[in-house]
């Protein structure tokens, strides 16, 4: 990943193709979020600090 940031409120990229899964990494399991679209375009939490869906509404 590039360390270049955007604005969460300013679109940049209407080509991307933003996806979610739960995986395993080192064993444990990560939230991964990852722009399919481009190469090395991912960021990666353990589960243990995600919050469920429920609990953020």
């Amino acid at each position: 990943m590039t360390p270049e940031a955007t604005s969460a409120g300013r679109q940049v990229d209407t080509s991307s193709d933003i996806v979610a899964a739960i995986d395993e990494i080192d064993g444990r399991s990560h939230l991964v979020i990852a722009d399919i679209a481009r190469d090395d375009a991912w960021v990666a939490m353990s589960t243990d600090g995600a919050v469920t869906v429920d609990d953020y509404r």
